[in-house]
Formats: structure tokens, C-alpha cells, sequence
């Protein structure tokens, strides 16, 4: 039983791969199920085995790049700790994700896609919010322990990401500027935690 679990794992894996090189390459509209079988040389019958449709294949790629995000994220809340020093965490793991290359060009896959066909769009955001996002959870945390003033979580945690993705994030997806270099980042990391937290803290950023 082992062995063929394993082989279908590898299958798997080898047609998740190709998908990524075939999206990423030629966008989504471009992209067929016959091209991704012969680039993770397998059978097209064995592609629809995995995953019925071009959609579910796609949204599955996307899911798995955001929950290895939220793995490589999964910082606890800390009673112990300034909340300064937990959100520049949390940012500093948010803007690794936002540099890998294949979120990056996945991401203008996606949004291409959003552009021509909003309800598949939709379909797959919704697939990717089953899960509460790691600073949700924080910030949820947080709120509980009264250092945060009270606020609804999930919209806090698109405030903050939206000042991140203002500066490392919309510009090379849509614009295709280089990253943010190592002192920008720092700078843009720095700025929206305090802006964050002299907002939403209790105390002043540098007492939090």
C-alpha cells in the first residue's frame, strides 16, 4: 500500500510543479491541462485523477503557497513581549512571503484572472480564507489581553497588510519594480508598526 501512496505523492508533486512553471510562464487562460501532463510527464487522465479542472488545480497552488506562509508565520501571541517587537515578526515573515518569486508571479496570474472572470476569482479567494490568518489570530489575542483597543481583527489585519503591500507588493506586481532593498525594508517595516500600534495600542508604540 506504501509504495503506490508514494507514487501517486510524487505525481502529485511533479504535476503541482509543472502547473507552476506553466502558469507562471504562460498565465492562466494559456495554460492547458495537456501542457501541464506533458511538462510533469504524466498522462492527462492522471492530471483530472488529481484535479478535475484547470480552476481546482490553480486554486490549489494558490492555497498551498498561503498556508506555507502561515506555517513560516505561525507566531503566538506573548504577554511577555512588547507588541512592537511581536508585529515587527510578524511583518518582517508577511514581506518574505511577499518576495518569493513564485507568489509574485502567481499573483499576476490571479489577477489577470480576477480582471476576466471575477466569480472564479471569487471561488478560489474563498478557498483561501477558510483559514483565520495568523495575525488575526494575534491581534485577536492581543484585544483579549487589553493591550489593543477594541476592533474588529480581520479588518485591522487587511489595514496593516495593505500599508505593506503599498510599498512591497502592488509596485513589482503591477509595475514591475525591483524589491524593496534591505534598508527600505526595514524603513517601511518600521513606519507601519508604529503607525499601526499608535492607532490601535493602548499605550504609545514605544511603551507597548
Amino acid at each position: 500500500m506504501s509504495e503506490p501512496r508514494r507514487l501517486t505523492d510524487q505525481k502529485r508533486a511533479a504535476i503541482l510543479a509543472a502547473a507552476i512553471a506553466e502558469f507562471r510562464a504562460n498565465g492562466f487562460q494559456s495554460t492547458s491541462m495537456d501542457k501541464i501532463a506533458a511538462s510533469a510527464d504524466v498522462s492527462k487522465r492522471t492530471v483530472y485523477n488529481h484535479f478535475p479542472s484547470k480552476e481546482e488545480l490553480f486554486a490549489e497552488i494558490l492555497l498551498q503557497l498561503w498556508q506555507r506562509s502561515l506555517a513560516r508565520r505561525d507566531l503566538p501571541y506573548r504577554a511577555d513581549l512588547s507588541l512592537r517587537e511581536q508585529l515587527l515578526a510578524l511583518v518582517a515573515q508577511k514581506l518574505d512571503m511577499l518576495d518569493d518569486d513564485n507568489f509574485l508571479d502567481l499573483a499576476r496570474v490571479a489577477i489577470a484572472e480576477t480582471i476576466h472572470t471575477p466569480e472564479r476569482a471569487q471561488a478560489m479567494v474563498a478557498r483561501m480564507g477558510e483559514r483565520e490568518e495568523g495575525l488575526t489570530t494575534w491581534l485577536r489575542a492581543a484585544q483579549a489581553d487589553g493591550r489593543l483597543r477594541p476592533h474588529d481583527p480581520a479588518f485591522a489585519t487587511h489595514q496593516l497588510y495593505g500599508l505593506l503591500k503599498a510599498f512591497a507588493f502592488w509596485p513589482q506586481v503591477t509595475m514591475g519594480q525591483p524589491r524593496p532593498t534591505a534598508e527600505a525594508r526595514q524603513h517601511i517595516m518600521t513606519t507601519t508598526v508604529d503607525m499601526f500600534l499608535g492607532y490601535y495600542a493602548q499605550h504609545s508604540p514605544t511603551e507597548a
